[in-house]
């Protein structure tokens, strides 16, 4: 037998079988209440937690990990391009929502980068025993690999899947509500000819905020049509900002689908020696580093994105525990006020 010293002489380190016959239990029995099984009788697992507490037993993870067929590892995937992610602070604030919530639980976080041309490495690796589950983040409409595989592994989406979404478990933001609210004001400081930067048209953020933002223009009788699209990045941003201002029609504000997109439209509007906001009025949506690295500071949405990270995560670790969780979470957002506008 494995001894260690302690005050008073070696003790024995704490087994299974010494909680069993102190709570007066199987082996089998102390086994269920130490991986969590619902089939024991609450008070005799009272008992066998009041044994363990008594004896100071720490399970075997190793061994409770073999014993359930667990990994005690999740994965996130990123279907987008290395240089993107990197280069966006939603992804790195959205890791640390999950790593804050994993970190008082036996999971360890896999971040798996991948596109969908080539998903078969990423497939084998998910249901290769590696991971317990997976987190699934900036999914587009053609990533169809992962809203397949939530049939065969526990998986929770950044904002709902377009295919497969009434099955999902999925948590996002009210990115149609924000956006509307976001053009609102607009509307209300006396805007007549607000454009929008969308984002893609294949991802749920996309289509939601644009939504979002023709319903405030139609409902204040104003252009629908002033619309680019973008791809989220900073480039993409000034590009749409040059394609709106070169179509020669008037443009007092624009709203941005996400700060990064606002921040590359700063650079165009600027650059044509127009002001912000006296010349056009400029609102984005995240709240991130971009909103307050540009002059004037950038009026937005908040994002709740550290938080969205972590409910993700809670989700997910609730599904493969076997515990009731919320299929689909609807997280609040709120407008930031600052300079732009």
């Amino acid at each position: 037998m494995i001894m260690t010293q302690r005050a008073g002489g070696p003790r024995p380190v704490p087994t299974l079988e010494m909680v069993a016959a102190l709570a007066g239990v199987s082996r089998a029995t102390v086994s269920r209440v130490v991986n969590d099984s619902p089939s024991v009788d609450p008070e005799l697992a009272q008992s066998v937690r009041k044994a363990i507490e008594a004896l100071d037993y720490t399970p075997n993870r190793a061994a409770r990990s073999l014993a359930k067929r667990r990994a005690n590892s999740v994965a996130l995937i990123i279907p987008e391009s290395t240089s993107k992610v990197f280069a966006d602070p939603f992804f790195t604030t959205v890791v640390q929502g999950i790593a804050m919530y994993l970190t008082d639980t036996d999971f360890t976080l896999n971040m798996v980068i991948a596109s969908e041309a080539k998903p078969e490495k990423t497939r084998s690796f998910l249901l290769g025993g590696n991971v317990d589950g997976a987190l699934v983040v900036s999914h587009h409409s053609g990533d169809h690999s992962w809203t397949h595989l939530s049939g065969s592994l526990p998986m929770v989406f950044a904002g709902r899947p377009l295919v497969g979404a009434e099955d999902a478990y999925y948590v996002e933001v009210e990115n149609e509500a924000a956006a509307c609210s976001a053009t609102r004001l607009l509307t209300a400081s006396g805007r007549r000819s607000i454009a929008t930067i969308a984002g893609p048209q294949d991802m749920p953020p996309g289509i939601d905020r644009l939504a979002g933002w023709r319903t405030a223009v139609r409902e204040a009788g104003l252009d629908d049509q002033l619309v680019e699209v973008g791809d989220f990045t900073l480039a993409s941003g000034a590009r749409a900002m040059q394609r709106l201002l070169d179509r020669g029609r008037p443009v007092d504000a624009v709203f941005a689908a996400n700060d990064q997109m606002a921040a590359g439209a700063y650079t165009v509007i600027q650059g044509r020696g127009l002001r912000i906001p006296e010349d056009i009025a400029v609102v984005g949506f995240d709240d991130d580093s971009f909103a307050t690295s540009v002059t004037p500071a950038l009026t937005t949405v908040n994002h709740p994105i550290v938080e969205l990270g972590r409910k993700m995560a809670e989700t997910l670790v609730d599904m493969i525990e076997g515990r009731p969780t919320d299929r689909v979470t609807i997280m609040s957002t709120s407008l930031v006020l600052r300079d732009s506008v």
